[in-house]
């Protein structure tokens, strides 16, 4: 039997309190105010005392508005209408499309049991030779997107979206611009991977606390889809703005501060969400990349901090393109073995001959004398930046791999690379 209580006892911000009992952390509640009704979740339990996060904002509500416990937490409807549609953080559409009540399920839950996974061992191609060939995206990998502001990572996940080899992309956006979220949009229903899409986004103008749901409503759809033996690739921007949402409900609560401000719990929240990454015996898989900004280009910024020791590695933005020094798939291994005889070694030879240019770069910049080999690295590195680094390169990994020799063929001699002479025989360039 659902509750109702006419007596608000407090009203802090987007936060309500209300004496109540029978009531569940995480439960939902509706809020009735002269000007229409609004969803609340409940976010402490205090004795009888019970603490609500507004979804619309406390703005218009008065003490003697009346709260209705529903009990249940939040949901989302499942189901294959799914696909193609954009929803914002409450779960409610934005598209102008048909509200969908069927097949409700609950956001949040637990993560996969470690025992019941199985070892990550397929590749994720998308196109991009940065990630394809040097830090291979695996299936069921956690990997976040290190990124400073003004960097293009909407863009790369906007590729990424369109172009990996996967059944469902989920897109989570927490405080997006408008013109971002209209990008993805455009960008994803003019290259056709919009009807494989569902897009759970938050802009910074709706209030805060959705927010905070977006990444459960993205990883509880994901993980039905998996269930069905789909490959899902969950896609997520930007997980600080996801930590600043916390950081402002933990202050409205007169939570203890932490690091910066954040909440004690912040490593606690960030790992639930990323461990939804699993690869189902018999069934899909769910993949997560994450996009997280880093203040100041500040790695030991909480965020990024937090991150760093939860994921199986990073990508790192920098200057336009994905840096090799610093960006890292622990799991590539798992996969590249059985890509192409040559991967492996030409991804580490081609990395050491880009990092000897860096030296050489640097060597240049202060006036000293270049040395024939100094020459042939600068040429190497330009080639190396403009025909794999760069982020319009669209090729498959075959066809990048090919290009690495081709690249080390117009730069150096055979013996100068340092590969295995039996993968030079049949790979170089004749």
């Amino acid at each position: 039997m659902q509750k109702v209580y006419t007596k608000i006892e407090s009203i802090v911000g987007n936060v309500i309190s209300v004496k109540a009992d029978g009531v569940r952390s995480g439960d939902l509640a509706e809020v009735t105010t002269s000007t229409g009704k609004s969803y609340a979740n409940v976010i402490k339990l205090d004795g009888d005392l019970v603490s609500l996060q507004v979804f619309s904002g406390a703005r218009g509500i008065s003490t003697g508005d009346s709260v209705r416990f529903l009990g249940v937490p939040m949901r989302v409807s499942f189901s294959d209408n799914l696909l193609g549609r954009v929803f914002d953080g409450a779960g409610k559409p934005r598209d102008n499309g048909p509200v969908l009540e069927d097949n409700m399920i609950p956001i949040g839950g637990p993560s996969v049991n470690p025992a019941r996974r199985i070892v990550p061992k397929n590749m994720i191609r998308t196109g991009i030779p940065m990630i394809d060939v040097f830090n291979t995206l695996v299936e069921s990998q956690k990997l976040p997107i290190f990124s400073i502001s003004g960097e293009p990572y909407n863009q790369l996940l906007a590729r990424i979206a369109m172009q990996a080899e996967v059944d469902i992309i989920v897109l989570g956006g927490m405080g997006l611009k408008y013109d971002d979220y209209l990008f993805f949009r455009d960008t994803l229903n003019t290259s056709g991977a919009l009807s494989r899409t569902v897009m759970f986004i938050h802009t910074a103008a709706d209030p805060t606390v959705e927010c905070t749901l977006v990444p459960d409503l993205s990883l509880a759809v994901a993980e039905q889809f998996a269930l069905q033996g789909k490959k899902v690739l969950v896609l997520l921007t930007d997980m600080t703005n996801y930590a600043d949402a916390l950081k402002e409900m933990a202050i409205t609560m007169d939570q203890v501060p932490s690091n910066r401000g954040y909440p004690g719990d912040l490593y606690s929240q960030l790992a639930a969400r990323y461990e939804k990454a699993v690869d189902f015996e018999g069934a899909g898989s769910v993949t997560i990349l994450g996009v997280t900004t880093m203040p100041g280009d500040d790695v030991t910024h909480p965020v990024p901090d937090n991150t760093g020791y939860i994921t199986e590695g990073q990508y790192y933005l920098k200057h336009g393109h994905i840096e090799p020094f610093g960006s890292l798939s622990r799991l590539k291994q798992n996969v590249n073995k059985d890509t192409r005889d040559d991967h492996r070694a030409l991804m580490d030879g081609m990395i050491k001959l880009y990092s000897a240019y860096k030296d050489s770069l640097e060597k240049k910049s202060m006036g000293f004398l270049m040395s024939d080999w100094d020459e042939k690295l600068l040429k190497y590195g330009e080639m190396f930046e403009k025909q794999l680094m760069d982020l319009s390169v669209n090729i498959p990994l075959e066809e990048a791999l090919d290009t690495g020799w081709k690249i080390l063929s117009e730069c150096f001699l055979p013996e100068e690379t340092l590969l295995k002479s039996d993968l030079i025989s049949k790979y170089w360039p004749k």
